[in-house]
């Protein structure tokens, strides 16, 4: 039998070229080497306040975006369309240590940003834990900035494997998976900081359906540095940026990079990363024109329908381990 992957993605903000080039272009990539879910991890959205209207609307948005990418309609998981994630995720917040979930980094950059939390930002790691071993999960593709969550995941089934193990081991031990190239692309007015959905700059980020020639202002005023052209061996972070978002979209091997960008001034270095980033979006953004709410609607249907025989399953073994009555 294939391994199964699982991966997931918050509806929030504009899906951009990180995203792409970080996880779903990768996705896409190894789907059918593996038994993949894919989801749109909702719950894990509201963990702080989103206008309704707006969710919905960006829920509709990431699940055209996934399909136009190639992600198999049997693939794409709505989670709240699982029950089972929040199940399970409540099980499991009754074997995890607070003090492990206060150590985690996202959440103590997040509350030290916010006057007030919910005690959802605490959970969510326990959440994401619930969405991976939910399924049973053998391999995780996640970006250097979520491998923290994984390792907790896999302290998380430890510890019930360890409380549990009357029927034997209930979960599996997930592992990483991380993309050769592209698997940390940085904003484009600081290259010292991660792409992200939830910066406000104009020009900090691309967004998978932004038009070309936005695209390319956007590339043009990307920071660069004080030297006068491309020094390959010693780029400046936001030359080495560009030149990553290049061999990513590309997939140009490291000798063709040196050969073509080696010595070039930075003017014509953007110029040749916005017409590749062009290019590279531009079937994406045709598919995603011809998606219709139909076939995003068949989508969740055909992808829940799977996803909730696997996870009901899961569940009952994790409430027969803990005594609770499965009738």
């Amino acid at each position: 039998m294939k391994k199964r992957v699982l991966s997931g993605i918050q509806p929030t903000g504009s899906p951009h070229i990180g995203n792409y080039l970080g996880a779903l272009k990768n996705w896409a990539k190894i789907q059918y080497d593996y038994d993949s879910i894919y989801c749109i991890v909702d719950l894990h959205a509201v963990t702080t306040y989103q206008n309704p209207a707006e969710l919905s609307a960006k829920i509709q948005e990431l699940a055209g975006i996934l399909l136009a990418i190639g992600i198999d309609k049997n693939s794409l998981v709505l989670q709240s369309r699982v029950p089972e994630h929040a199940e399970l995720a409540w099980l499991l917040t009754c074997v995890t240590p607070v003090g492990w979930l206060e150590r985690m980094t996202q959440y103590k950059a997040k509350s030290e940003a916010q006057e007030s939390i919910g005690d959802g930002l605490l959970q969510y790691p326990v959440l994401m834990a619930a969405d991976i071993l939910l399924y049973q999960a053998d391999v995780v593709p996640v970006g250097d900035d979520q491998r923290q969550h994984v390792e907790l995941t896999r302290d998380i089934a430890q510890r019930f494997n360890s409380l549990y193990p009357e029927h034997g081991e209930t979960f599996t031990m997930p592992a990483t998976h991380l993309p050769t190239v592209g698997a940390r692309i940085m904003g484009l007015d600081d290259p010292e900081k991660k792409m992200s959905k939830s910066e406000p700059g104009a020009g900090h980020s691309i967004g998978l359906l932004d038009p070309p020639d936005p695209i390319r202002k956007k590339i043009m005023r990307a920071t660069t540095d004080s030297k006068p052209a491309v020094a390959f061996d010693d780029p400046g972070a936001g030359v080495r940026n560009l030149l990553t978002i290049y061999q990513a979209f590309t997939e140009s091997t490291n000798e063709e990079m040196r050969a073509r960008f080696s010595g070039m001034r930075y003017g014509d270095l953007k110029k040749q990363v916005a017409e590749a980033v062009v290019a590279g979006l531009e079937p994406i953004q045709k598919s995603y024109r011809e998606i219709t709410v139909e076939q995003i609607t068949e989508a969740f249907n055909l992808g829940s329908a799977r996803a909730e025989h696997i996870a009901h399953h899961t569940v009952e073994k994790v409430k027969r381990a803990m005594g609770l009555y499965t009738g």
